[in-house]
């Protein structure tokens, strides 16, 4: 008997049991977004640890407002719950963790290496397979919780005119159907390495900066334009300490803190 290729609890839990995710397992065959019901779930006092996926989103939200195309049991749409002991201005660096998480799974289950786009994305020759949003409740100085939210595009074949050649999946870059189960569980107890060491590790933030800026090519030396409330151009010059991007402008050096990221002509300068 065949197993379906679906994100059920009781097919994953055996291949997550020694993470903090292990009994923590949602599962639903449609939302409007794991994000908003990971939030929910948050404030109403889930554990640590909760996961939350979902076959399909009928609203999946992206960074800055923008949508998640999230076709049925074609991907993977996971919010997990967590509550890490840090100042809301370092929690960027969870974002990156999670990045690296995911660029780490998807070389164990396809040997393909990905580019980590500053501060959110995954690409495969500047097409997006994957895309993390993170979001908080705090009080003052603390963090309530953190949901990070990973939306991965595994088996999809084709995508809306809407996005043209921006989005791509893990079948049309390897060539082959992967496993959306193997997948998740490669993500998941990826996640939970580089969480419990962010968390635990004071070592963690430096090797979060350096690793992410090894592997992306959007760090340092890329000519590019930031869209922000004044937008502007220049070359990144790395992340500084709280995992924010630095670019040098004519003006001088500037600190992105929100806004979007695009590739100019002429990257590498």
């Amino acid at each position: 008997m065949e197993i379906p290729d679906l994100l059920l609890p009781e097919l994953l839990a055996p291949l997550i049991s020694e993470t903090i995710f292990a009994g923590k397992l949602h599962h639903a065959l449609s939302v409007g977004s794991t994000n908003a019901v990971a939030l929910e779930a948050g404030a109403a006092g889930h554990p640590e640890g909760s996961v939350f996926l979902a076959e399909e989103q009928t609203s999946g939200r992206g960074r800055g407002g923008h949508t998640w195309y999230s076709a049925p049991s074609q991907g993977i749409y996971c919010s997990v719950l967590l509550r890490p002991q840090l100042p809301p201005d370092h929690v960027l660096l969870l974002s990156l963790a999670a990045g690296l998480a995911v660029r780490s799974a998807v070389a164990d289950v396809t040997g393909l290496h990905a580019d980590l786009k500053w501060p959110n994305d995954l690409l495969f020759n500047a097409a997006k397979f994957c895309g993390i949003l993170t979001e908080l409740q705090w009080d003052g100085a603390r963090v309530r919780h953190a949901v990070v939210g990973i939306g991965l595009n595994v088996n999809y074949t084709s995508f809306p005119d809407t996005l043209g050649k921006e989005a791509t999946s893990l079948r049309l870059e390897s060539a082959k159907t992967q496993s959306r189960l193997q997948v998740a569980a490669a993500l998941l107890k990826s996640l939970d390495r580089e969480y419990w060491a962010l968390v635990a590790d004071s070592g963690a933030q430096e090797s979060i900066l350096r690793r992410f800026q090894e592997h992306s090519s959007w760090t340092s030396g890329c000519a590019v334009r930031v869209e922000e409330t004044d937008s502007f151009t220049g070359v990144t010059e790395g992340l500084n300490a709280q995992g924010f991007l630095l670019v040098r402008t004519p003006q001088g050096l500037r600190t992105v803190v929100s806004g979007t990221v695009r590739r100019r002509a002429g990257t590498q300068e």
